[in-house]
Formats: C-alpha cells, sequence, structure tokens
C-alpha cells in the first residue's frame, strides 16, 4: 500500500501514521518532561541489577573484539539516558576508560545528564561493540488491519479521538509481511460473490504489521561494524499471534486504550521471529540474565547471623532479581541477540529449559502494568 493511501477523509489515518505524530510529532508522549519513566516502568527502573547485567555483556563483547581501543555502548530508545548511565557506572574502571556511550532518542537532551555521553537522534554509525534496543522496537509505529464481513484484511483507519474504521484492502508488501509472518485463519466463504473463495478470514480478527520494526531493526543492526546487538521486547512468535492483536495504551503506571491524542504511550508487541537476521538467536529475558549473573537467588540464613546488613542487602538484590527473571512478567520478555562479525557472547539455553519462545502455543510474552507487576 501507499503511504499516501494510508490517510483517508475526514481526519482518519493508519495506525503507523496516527502513532508518528501521537508519539513523536512537537506535542507527542515521547517529548513530554516526565518521560516514560513517568508512565511505565522497564527493566532498567525496575533495579539497577540490569544495567550491572548489560554492562557484564558489555564486557564480554568487549573480550570478544580483543578490547579494542574504543568500545560504544549504543542505547536505543534511551529515555531520559538512564541505561547507558547505569552501564557507564558499572564497568570496571579499565573497561569504562575505552568505553564511549551513544543515547539514541528523539526527545531533547535531559540538562542533567552525564556529559560523557553523546545524545544522539539516529545511532552512529561504523561503531564496534554494543547496540542495545530495551523496549524500543513496540514503539516504533505499525500499521493494524483487521477482517471485515467479507473475511478481507483491511487496514484500520483512526481519528485522534480513538474511534476506528476500515479503509482499504491491505495489498502490496504489507499483505506479503502478512501471509510471512501474521497469517490469518481462513474460513471459508462460498457467498462472496457467489464463488467458493477459500483464502477469505473470520471478521473481527486482526493483525499487527511489523514490517516497519523489521526495517528499524536491521537498519539498527547495519550501524555496527563489529559487536553484537541486542532488542528486548513483549514479543510474540509465529505459532502463537494473538488473534486480536496486542495494541494498547499506557498512562500514569495503568493500561488504558489507545487513544493516538499525545495523551498515552501507543505499544504492541514484537514479532521478534520477524525481526531476526541470520545468526540471531531468541531467548528469554530470564534466560538471559541467568547467563549473565542474575538469578533472584535467596542468600543463605546463616548470613542473616554473621552479617546482618548484608543478608538484608543480599535479600533486596535477591528480589529485584526475582522481579527482573519472573515468569509471567519481566522474565518472559524476549531478547533478540544478533552477533555481527563475534561469536555469540550467550551461550545456549540449558536442554529443557522451560521457555515460552519454544513451547508449542505458549508464546505470547504479556506486558503488564506497573500495578499488577508483584
Amino acid at each position: 500500500m501507499r503511504q499516501d493511501a494510508h490517510e483517508a477523509a475526514g481526519g482518519r489515518r493508519g495506525w503507523r501514521q496516527a502513532a508518528e505524530k501521537a508519539l513523536y510529532g512537537p506535542s507527542g508522549f515521547y517529548r513530554r518532561p516526565e518521560g516514560p519513566a513517568g508512565h511505565f516502568r522497564t527493566s532498567v527502573h525496575a533495579s539497577p541489577l540490569f544495567a550491572g547485567a548489560v554492562a557484564r555483556l558489555l564486557c564480554r563483547v568487549d573480550e570478544s573484539l580483543g578490547r579494542p581501543a574504543e568500545l560504544a555502548f549504543v542505547d536505543m530508545g534511551a529515555g531520559r539516558g538512564e541505561l547507558v548511565t547505569g552501564v557507564l557506572k558499572a564497568l570496571p574502571t579499565e573497561v569504562a576508560s575505552r568505553a564511549r556511550g551513544y543515547a539514541v532518542e528523539r526527545a531533547d537532551r535531559p540538562a542533567a545528564l552525564d556529559h560523557r555521553i553523546e545524545w544522539r537522534a539516529e545511532p552512529p554509525a561504523g561503531v564496534t561493540g554494543l547496540l542495545f534496543a530495551n523496549e524500543w522496537l513496540d514503539n516504533v509505529p505499525l500499521d493494524v488491519v483487521e477482517a471485515d464481513a467479507y473475511g478481507v484484511p483491511r487496514l484500520v483507519l483512526v481519528r485522534e479521538d480513538g474511534t476506528e474504521s476500515l479503509g482499504e484492502p491491505v495489498s502490496g508488501a504489507e499483505a506479503e509481511w502478512l501471509a510471512r509472518w501474521w497469517p490469518l485463519p481462513e474460513n471459508q466463504h462460498p457467498e462472496v460473490n457467489g464463488t467458493n473463495e477459500t483464502n477469505q478470514h473470520p471478521e473481527g480478527l486482526r493483525a499487527e504489521i511489523g514490517l516497519p520494526r523489521d526495517a528499524a531493526w536491521a537498519s539498527a543492526v547495519t550501524t555496527l561494524d563489529r559487536g553484537l546487538a541486542v532488542a528486548v521486547d513483549y514479543a510474540h512468535r509465529s505459532d502463537a499471534r494473538p488473534p486480536f492483536g496486542t495494541l494498547t495504551g499506557f498512562r500514569e503506571g495503568r493500561e488504558t486504550a489507545p487513544v493516538p491524542d499525545g495523551s498515552c504511550d501507543i505499544t504492541a508487541h514484537v514479532a521478534l521471529d520477524a525481526c531476526a537476521l541470520p545468526g540471531a538467536r531468541l531467548l528469554t529475558q530470564r534466560e538471559a540474565l541467568r547467563a549473565l549473573g542474575v538469578s533472584g537467588g535467596r542468600p543463605p540464613l546463616s548470613l542473616a547471623s554473621t552479617d546482618p546488613t548484608a543478608y538484608v542487602r543480599a535479600l533486596a538484590g535477591a528480589g529485584e532479581a526475582a522481579e527482573l527473571t519472573a515468569p509471567g512478567g519481566l522474565g518472559d520478555f524476549g531478547w533478540l541477540v544478533q552477533p555481527v562479525g563475534i561469536p555469540n557472547p550467550l551461550p545456549e539455553p540449558m536442554p529443557g529449559e522451560n521457555s515460552p519462545l519454544r513451547r508449542a502455543g505458549e508464546g505470547l510474552l504479556v506486558d503488564v502494568p506497573d500495578h499488577e507487576e508483584q
């Protein structure tokens, strides 16, 4: 479909255009002064253990690269720079002396951000190191399609107040992506045009066309000369796509209806399997963080007797680690790990690991509002 065909009369437009303006326009949600942390919490905000684990991953990448003179850490969708700040702070002194931090974000640079961090609207090209995209792809706007009364997938159009209607049938590259990565269940409708057509779908089924996310991720990966690219997000896979889509909104820590007026976050789960380039690996956050030393195990009770302060501190850390790795929550987030010219620094999951990215019929990784996370 042509991009200009996605906008119709009466202020209606496809969700991709509507969300682009609502999130990143001059008065968009992500340009508001409170930043994303004022409305929802990611793993970065849940615990400094997350930044520490990413710092250890950067050290592994550094070793694989042969300890280059300059080691880049590129934080995609950096918010207010919380992750890149935490990663640089957690690095060993020798590695930190060679590290260069980049925060990639469309909003203005925060006044108090460390002067060593370079603030950019686009990722730097030709760098060597780790590109890390934590909950970035879910905010790359995309179009939504819905099967009409005849089972024909049509573009969903939306007004600024959130009112939806159906537009033209999906076609072209979007239709090809839909057929390859999110095929809607077929349903026979002999009455359509008086023929026995079978390539139709039950009315009301929805899909989210992830083509812009595939392109955004591929573009980000190409900025690495050598190193590792990682995308972390709530995700689903091809054999378990949600039948009615995942488009939703978040405001002040709670899930809300997606309204493209700049008042709320607009997000949808990511088809990470479609984004994956050759050589990539899909893990859960639980698998990845365990491989990086975050387990959530309780400290031994004997420590409470010998060093009560250390026990309390270790117990608090175990609680934070448990949240980051919790089944049904942050632990089920997907990690798309893409090496570029180096071996994959994260090991294969243990055989029999209970991973929702590999279990048949349980591939939906669910985002949860702040008040439900515990």
